[in-house]
């Protein structure tokens, strides 16, 4: 049980407000398909850690690997985009006019 709260405690979080139905409603980055609500940012947040380990304890029941936290994985600073090729012609021609690579471009477009 230890590592499953350990688990829960460093997954990536969001809590937003829905105006529509008065209420934040929070998810877990690594389980995108949970998601729980409260009257408040802390009462959400609260809500969605409880949900989050109760879905660890399944997996872990059921042996399924857990989603690795987002906060352990290392990431290598770089992906491959596939895109139209007038789309890569018009960021080729946009990045030269701006005078820099097309890496700096889009960094500086995210």
């Amino acid at each position: 049980m230890k590592k499953l709260n350990e688990y829960a405690n460093i997954y990536s979080y969001s809590v937003e407000y829905d105006q529509e139905d008065n209420i934040h409603i929070a998810r877990c980055a690594e389980l995108p398909s949970l998601a729980a609500h409260g009257m408040t940012q802390e009462a959400a947040f609260k809500e969605i850690k409880k949900v989050v380990l109760t879905a660890l304890q399944w997996m872990s029941d059921d042996g399924e690997v857990l989603p690795e936290p987002f906060g352990l994985h290392k990431f290598s600073g770089e992906f491959r985009v596939r895109m139209p090729p007038e789309k890569h012609r018009k960021i080729a021609i946009e990045a030269s006019l701006q005078g820099v690579s097309m890496n700096q471009f889009i960094v500086s477009k995210l």
